[in-house]
């Protein structure tokens, strides 16, 4: 790549991923003035068929596809050797992240998150087109909210879905079906597998298989049974775990046959979730279970009864008027038993108690119209000693109105213990540090886009041991943007002294690939991502590309 420009109109801004086939670019569009993601080829790849082929079908693939749900593609080309997509541009975080971060998360989230996964999934098989590679990297959540999902790299159409047991393997196996690791057909329920391992990380913080090496894991997806997530986490609903144990069944018979069958059944749970409450979701899960089973053996009997004499019609809708009653006294159980638990009453958002004393918690309880009930007493490095460190339900949670909250004390760190003050206005540090027997050590301030005052580094960090009145040094934010610095010149340049430059002027070494090359000698520099002199965010990474001397001519 000779220039920072594609095709005249493409501005390649700075790497912000790399993934097995290919690296992305923030890039603009210098035609429609707008940021978008540019996802290119690695330079190592360009002469391989195979590798070039799936690029080009996942072009095809994902151009084809429009819905909110999936990252949106604007084009498609190709340049000398360099094959390149222009994506939409999304501003949020992965999935991955958000389990990283949160994990177990809410059902309630995990919900709403899997559902506009499915809704993707759904469009995509509409179009005869397999994800084969669902996995919380591939699923980006905006800053508003929306679940978008992206990489469709090794999607096929349904007429190709078929991978043989020579093939390579392509994807995560950590949340491959087991017919994918046989390399066996593969159709759109090898997806809703794919998906219903994702749900089952969401809920639990963990995957349900793992080992040393891919084939380790591959084969646990295809002999082993999968742990159900309450024996890993209390409090999910027993419906939703259905959901998510029929979604990973190692036959693809036993589960959900489209998208559509599983999202009207993420719309049960949901409904009966916020309807009914989870103090009573079993028997509300248990009346749509029985709902379900009623009706397969309800379609069973008109079958089994179609070629019969008419007289026995009769019995056949005794039998439904029958089935019906019963489903509505149960329905009616479960509504009664939920009026009694006051799960109808109004709703309130649950007030924010942490960082507040019992006494102060209990104040303010009693002006919103809750109760308070003190729970454990626990180490905390955020919040000092007496105070409340965790509350359930969590702060901003709609939850019935005169209900009780159950909080969490803070012990204080445990001995020796760094407090956490990241992310903390730089005038508040000094009180907290104090607050644990710590000072306040070196100040340093660097320019940032970070709001002026945000601490965005500690050392030594949180949770470390250390002695009481020592020093704790903090890096902050002066808000005035990211801090530039001038790309030094790198090409013919040997690699270790154009490594030497990029770290000198305060930028870090990217992505290096080799090339043939009869003008430049082996071992140095030929291209760099951005051009010499030119003005770039501190820290920023810088592609190079390497000779690797004559190409070697071919034998004889």
């Amino acid at each position: 790549m000779s220039s920072r420009l594609l095709s005249g109109r493409y501005e390649l801004l700075e790497k912000i991923g790399d993934g097995g086939m290919a690296v992305v670019y923030k890039g603009k569009d210098k035609l429609l003035n707008r940021f978008i993601a540019v996802k290119i080829l690695r330079p190592e790849f360009t002469k391989d068929a195979t590798f070039v082929e799936n690029f080009k079908r996942e072009s095809q693939a994902a151009a084809g596809l429009s819905h909110p749900n999936i990252v949106g593609v604007y084009d498609v080309g190709r340049e000398g050797n360099i094959n390149y997509i222009i994506m939409e541009l999304i501003e949020g975080c992965t999935l991955n992240e958000i389990i990283t971060e949160e994990a177990p998360m809410d059902y309630r989230k995990v919900i709403d998150i899997s559902k506009q996964v499915a809704s993707a999934l759904r469009v995509a098989h509409k179009n005869k087109i397999i994800h084969r590679d669902v996995k919380p990297h591939n699923i980006m959540i905006t800053n508003d909210g929306v679940v978008k999902l992206a990489d469709f790299g090794i999607a096929r159409a349904v007429n190709d879905a078929t991978l043989s047991t020579g093939n390579k393997i392509i994807g995560s196996v950590h949340y491959f079906s087991p017919e994918q690791a046989r390399g066996n057909y593969v159709d759109e329920r090898s997806d809703i597998y794919s998906l219903g391992i994702v749900m089952y990380e969401m809920l639990t913080g963990k995957v349900p298989f793992d080992g040393e090496n891919p084939v380790t894991v591959a084969l646990k997806h295809i002999n082993e049974e999968i742990t159900s997530p309450s024996e890993l986490v209390e409090g999910i609903p027993p419906a939703l775990e259905r959901a998510v144990m029929k979604a990973t069944n190692k036959y693809q018979t036993n589960r959900y046959s489209s998208a559509d069958e599983l999202i009207e059944e993420l719309d049960n749970i949901d409904f009966v979730t916020k309807v009914v409450g989870n103090s009573v979701f079993v028997q509300a899960s248990d009346v749509i279970e029985k709902r379900n089973q009623r009706k397969k053996v309800m379609a069973e009997e008109e079958e089994e009864e179609a070629p019969k004499k008419p007289e026995k019609k009769k019995n056949k809708k005794k039998k439904i008027i029958i089935s019906v009653a019963l489903m509505l006294l149960i329905v009616a159980g479960g509504l009664i038993v939920a009026w009694q638990k006051g799960v109808f009453s109004p709703t309130k958002a649950a007030p924010d108690f942490l960082d507040k004393t019992i006494k102060e918690a209990e104040v303010l309880a009693e002006e919103e119209g809750f109760k308070i009930k003190k729970g454990k007493d626990v180490y905390s490095s955020e919040y000092p000693e007496g105070r409340i460190c965790i509350q359930d339900p969590e702060p901003g949670t709609e939850t019935v109105k005169g209900g009780t909250i159950t909080v969490n004390v803070s012990k204080g760190s445990k001995e020796g213990m760094v407090p956490n003050v990241v992310g903390m206005q730089e005038d508040d540090v000094e009180a907290l540090l104090k607050e644990y027997s710590y000072k306040l050590g070196n100040v340093k301030w660097i320019t940032s886009p970070e709001k002026a005052g945000k601490v965005l580094e500690q050392d030594p960090v949180a949770g470390t041991k250390l002695d009481k009145e020592s020093e704790i040094n903090i890096v902050v934010s002066d808000g005035k943007g990211n801090e530039k610095g001038t790309v030094p010149s790198l090409t013919r340049q040997s690699l270790e002294d154009a490594k030497k430059a990029i770290k000198a002027a305060g930028f870090k070494v990217g992505n290096i690939t080799y090339e043939w090359s009869d003008d430049i000698g082996k071992g140095y520099v030929m291209w760099q991502q951005y051009q010499a002199n030119s003005m770039l965010d501190m820290g920023t990474s810088i592609d190079i590309e390497v000779s690797s001397g004559p190409e070697p001519s071919p034998k004889e």
